[in-house]
């Protein structure tokens, strides 16, 4: 009975916690760092590198608390350099604090370059050699495993590739498990990286595992650990969404689904690869970045289509304009109507939206009038609860949740305090409603004034919150009477949803934003109330 072969297995290092906390303006607190790493863990990388015990006392913390987690799939990595010249290992403080750190595996790194060694660390080519090789050794002696990150090495093998291989040989004669060859100017091309990393496997056979680390400052970083497996590696080094100084480090949210998807190797867990998209998103919200909605793969937007063609093209056959199954990795398939919609972006966003009976007249309805409010200044595409009402509001049997008959609004300043009151006066089931409220300011006023008026029908209101607030100039050459875009963002503790509102007055986008995201939510479940009542 034949056997299926393993795919090619791929180590997957993960340097988020330390690497990519060297992005600007991100500062992960003790907290966040454990919190990604159990989530990391989750996801089954091999390796996390949780930070660099001997330069900040935040990563010599991070490690003492490490020690009570318990990790199912990773091993925790510390990361360090090697000894400084003319000391010995244990002698050096920064080499010392790796084994402190507690951790199984470490992680130092090294110059492989004759110029870094000769300007940076001003010592000679030799003594570089023995740096390397001693501080491999005597962490072995201490039962670490070594990770050797080879530093500025495609720099160092296009200057002098004997020596660069030399520095190799050395943290492998120390006893290093991995050599890392490491992209740290980002300056390479896929091409160039290949070329070396083949170079090194042929230079030590199929016995010694190579790893890559990139950066991305040619915008290259998947590119290069891509080409570098392609020509040997098998042990990748990046980070969650690419973060990391300068342009990034590669992005692990898309060298993995590469690797398993593209090339057919092992990189995480069998199952764990739709837990992707669910990674990334988890990162950018500790990191406090607003996730990249266009990155390849796990963005909301690697999977939504726009164009009417490529839409109606979707319905025959789903891999149309797709080049993968977004469910592989977590994502889905979204519809984006707008402007440039045809009548197949509005049924299948209907579809989409548990909408029923949309049929080929009303879709036309549908088109046009989301065309004739994008130029009047609305923008639907990140708005599909108000295209959800403009489709409601067009069956023959729509029934408004609620008519605005008036409004008025106070802005003004007491005691140094910026206060704001407004009125709504609502026809709500054939009755007027007439409600006033108090807010730190007009939009605040108008939708707490909007709640007290539905909330004696509707007491679900209380759950409803305002998760954001956008507002956008359009045409910002008109200056104080321009057109204003306001795009809320909604959620009740079990769904999110979106709506927009336009005009030139920002009280009126703000009310039709308003307006759209309570009758939404409501409307259905009043209709199921009332169906349940008459039952």
């Amino acid at each position: 009975m034949s056997q299926i072969s393993p795919r090619p297995l791929v180590e997957i290092f993960d340097t988020t916690l330390r690497d990519g906390s060297q992005r600007e303006g991100i500062s992960y607190s003790l907290d966040d760092k454990l919190r990604i790493a159990r989530k990391l863990d989750e996801l089954g990388v091999a390796f996390i590198e949780g930070g660099w015990p001997g330069s900040n006392p935040k990563d010599v913390a991070f490690f003492e608390r490490a020690r009570a987690e318990k990790f199912t799939h990773a091993k925790l990595v510390a990361f360090g350099a090697t000894r400084r010249a003319k000391l010995k290992p244990q002698d050096d403080p920064s080499v010392r604090a790796l084994v402190d750190a507690g951790t199984e595996v470490c992680t130092i790194f090294g110059k492989s370059s004759p110029l870094q060694v000769l300007e940076v660390l001003r010592t000679t080519l030799e003594e570089n050699l023995a740096m390397i090789e001693d501080t491999v050794a005597w962490l072995r002696a201490q039962n670490r495993r070594v990770i050797y990150d080879a530093e500025h090495f495609f720099d160092g093998y296009d200057a002098d590739p004997a020596y660069a291989l030399r520095t190799l040989d050395a943290a492998r004669k120390g006893g290093a498990e991995t050599l890392t060859l490491c992209d740290t100017n980002g300056g390479h091309l896929p091409w160039e990286v290949e070329a070396s990393v083949r170079a090194v496997c042929a230079h030590f056979g199929p016995d010694v595992r190579i790893g890559i680390h990139a950066h991305d400052d040619t915008g290259c970083g998947v590119a290069n650990s891509v080409a570098a497996v392609r020509a040997g590696a098998s042990h990748v080094q990046g980070t969650i969404n690419g973060y990391g100084e300068r342009c990034g480090n590669a992005n692990l949210c898309v060298i993995i689904p590469n690797l398993e998807l593209k090339q057919g190797r092992q990189a995480l867990p069998p199952g764990a690869l739709p837990r992707l998209h669910e990674m990334a998103r988890f990162v950018a919200e500790v990191a406090n970045l607003a996730p990249d909605e266009h990155m390849a793969y796990v963005g909301n937007s690697a999977f939504a289509h726009k164009g009417g063609v490529h839409v109606s093209a979707m319905q025959r056959h789903p891999d149309a304009y797709q080049h993968i199954n977004p469910a592989l990795v977590g994502n889905e398939m979204r519809v984006v109507v707008s402007e440039l919609s045809g009548r197949a972006n509005v049924v299948s966003k209907a579809v989409e939206l548990g909408l029923t009976g949309l049929d080929e007249k009303t879709g036309a309805q549908v088109v046009e009038l989301i065309k004739l409010r994008e130029n009047e200044g609305f923008s639907f595409e990140a708005a599909e609860a108000s295209v959800t009402l403009i489709a409601r509001r067009l069956a023959s049997n729509y029934q408004p949740l609620f008519q605005l008959l008036d409004y008025r609004a106070m802005v003004s300043r007491h005691h140094d305090k910026p206060f704001a009151e407004a009125t709504i006066k609502l026809k709500i089931g054939g009755q007027e409603v007439h409600t006033a409220a108090e807010g730190n300011g007009p939009v605040n006023a108008f939708d707490m004034a909007l709640r007290k008026a539905l909330q004696p029908l509707f007491p679900q209101v209380d759950h409803i919150q305002l998760a954001d607030y956008k507002v956008r100039i359009l045409n910002s050459n008109s200056g104080t009477g321009a057109v204003t875009r306001v795009l809320i963002d909604w959620h009740d503790g079990q769904r999110r949803w979106s709506t927009v509102g336009a005009g030139t007055s920002i009280l009126d986008a703000t009310w039709l934003a308003l307006a759209d995201g309570y009758e939404f939510i409501l409307a259905p479940r009043a209709a199921s109330a009332a169906m349940a009542a008459s039952a």
